[in-house]
């Protein structure tokens, strides 16, 4: 705006202002500038009014606009991470910051709203003192403490969730045990172990062979796995380390078997790593026998400048992983093939002898498609349950993107602003067999969760919105949507940057 605009300014404001001084009797000067301080202080000029009142009619509606059923706001500043109990849904951890220079904090709390599901109003949305007061939120079960700084990722382990784990940016990895017949409603701590200076992410081990590992990204590059047990003196234990990676190691994801991890890094790289040996054993390791596949920017044809920051692996056969990275970019690469307990076991099923299904190195490490329907960053990928083919990417440009896997991996719709000008930072397609695996949900640094329709048309006229949900502060940084989980989906929990957690009900037709 031009500064040489005054809305206060009387028209012969051209008048020297000297000239204007010898003018004007000093009384009246003096009784002209109490009044113009008086009018600056009310509330301006008549569009100064109008413009004032606009913007309290806006934000009270912001503060009204609240869909959620309940809510958890006991954080002093934002929550940047957030875990679902895979046995009890309903239990629900959540990680971040006490404030600026301040040591990281978490809780575990329980999602289940306390009274009817009806819109509420947390304290820093609530209304003036005349209308009605909000409802109690929702208390914790147990406070995550001990970390210095923020804590930055959680998860819980597999399959039966008896173990919470916290990574902060102080680099320190906290790990808490669920007391047994509680219902995961009782925990208490149980150790800590550092070998890094900042974790990014962790991701629980779905492996059924190694139950309670999980592994994690550090900001070093290095990947680390780890197996916890109950044994107080070293509830810890490493299982493998790696150190290939050059910069920042920004993602990782198991493949549906949990025999194979594929990691990420900010020099734009990709390793799948042979965590338990088995590729080993079939003969298809590289890079003596630590990866299956691993691929850098010293190849053109897989070179992403400004590096890589999501990854997902197709979870029905394990046939190939996808990154996503600067620019809109992706990368679609070939995994091999280590055998199927489900294929075995079909096979055993059909009254033939249960013989050990072949492992097949296929097109392992060769690129197989290089997509790019997006103008910025992808910070998020997700696969379709099977039977369904289809892959979401979330960018930073605010659109999704659909692509179909089965068909060279077409593109089947392109949902520009999404998330309007703001970030998409999180995609997830429903896992419920009522759905039939088509909906999709995301959030966004815009502050509102949504919900979408995947099958059907392209173009915006048919983006296949079906709902959305609101009650965050929104407008980008401060506002917006860190993560979320769904269970079923039919109940989501947000991760808020403006430091609460909203319960939305999102009942599946």
């Amino acid at each position: 705006m031009s500064p040489a605009h005054n809305p206060h300014e009387r028209p012969n404001s051209g008048v020297d202002e000297e000239e204007e001084a010898v003018m004007l009797d000093p009384s009246d000067a003096a009784e002209e500038i109490i009044d113009d301080g008086d009018a600056v202080m009310d509330s301006g000029s008549d569009d100064d009014e109008a413009g004032g009142e606009g913007e309290d009619e806006i934000m009270q509606e912001l503060q009204l606009e609240n869909d959620s059923s309940a809510y958890f706001d006991k954080y002093k500043d934002s929550i940047f991470t957030i875990a679902q109990h895979p046995v009890h849904p309903h239990i629900i951890a959540t990680g971040g910051s006490e404030g600026e220079d301040a040591g990281g904090i978490g809780y575990i709390f329980d999602s289940t709203p306390t009274d009817d599901a009806t819109p509420v109003l947390p304290a820093s949305y609530q209304v003036p003192p005349t209308e009605p007061q909000e409802r109690k939120g929702l208390e914790p079960l147990f406070t995550l403490e001990g970390h210095t700084d923020s804590i930055n990722a959680l998860t819980f382990t597999l399959p039966a969730g008896q173990f919470l784990i916290s990574g902060g940016l102080d680099g320190k990895l906290r790990t808490y045990v669920a007391a047994p017949k509680q219902q995961s409603r009782s925990w208490s701590f149980l150790g800590e172990a550092q070998e890094v200076e900042e974790i990014n992410w962790l991701a629980a081990c779905p492996n059924p062979a190694f139950p309670n590992t999980f592994a994690l990204g550090a900001n070093d590059g290095s990947v680390w796995v780890y197996t916890v047990s109950t044994d107080a003196s070293a509830p810890l234990q490493i299982v493998q380390s790696y150190f290939l990676h050059t910069e920042s190691c920004t993602a990782g994801a198991w493949t549906s078997d949990g025999k194979l991890l594929a990691t990420v890094s900010e020099d734009g790289s990709l390793y799948v790593w042979d965590v338990f040996g088995e590729a080993s054993a079939a003969g298809f390791t590289q890079d003596g026998g630590q990866t299956v596949v691993g691929l850098t920017n010293h190849d053109q044809r897989f070179a992403v400048e400004g590096g890589l920051y999501s990854v997902a692996i197709e979870p029905a056969t394990g046939a190939f992983v996808v990154v996503g990275g600067a620019g809109g970019a992706l990368k679609v690469v070939g995994l091999p093939r280590l055998g199927s307990a489900a294929s075995a076991a079909g096979g055993k099923a059909k009254g033939g002898k249960q013989a050990a299904v072949k492992p097949s190195l296929g097109q392992s490490g060769q690129i197989l498609a290089d997509l790019q329907a997006q103008t910025d960053g992808i910070e998020t990928l997700a696969f379709a349950p099977p039977p369904l083919t289809l892959l979401a990417a979330g960018s930073v440009d605010g659109s999704i993107a659909l692509f179909d896997s089965a068909h060279r991996f077409a593109v089947r719709r392109l949902i520009k602003e999404a998330h309007e000008e703001f970030s998409v930072v999180k995609v997830e397609f429903v896992k419920n067999a009522r759905s039939g695996g088509w909906l999709l949900t995301s959030c966004g640094m815009d502050g509102v969760v949504r919900r979408w329709d995947t099958r059907g048309g392209t173009g915006m006229a048919n983006s296949g919105f079906v709902k959305e949900w609101r009650g965050h502060r929104g407008d980008g940084e401060g506002g917006g949507v860190l993560g979320f989980v769904q269970g079923n989906g039919e109940r989501i929990v947000t991760a808020g940057d403006d430091g609460v957690s909203l319960v939305f009900e999102a009942p599946i037709a």
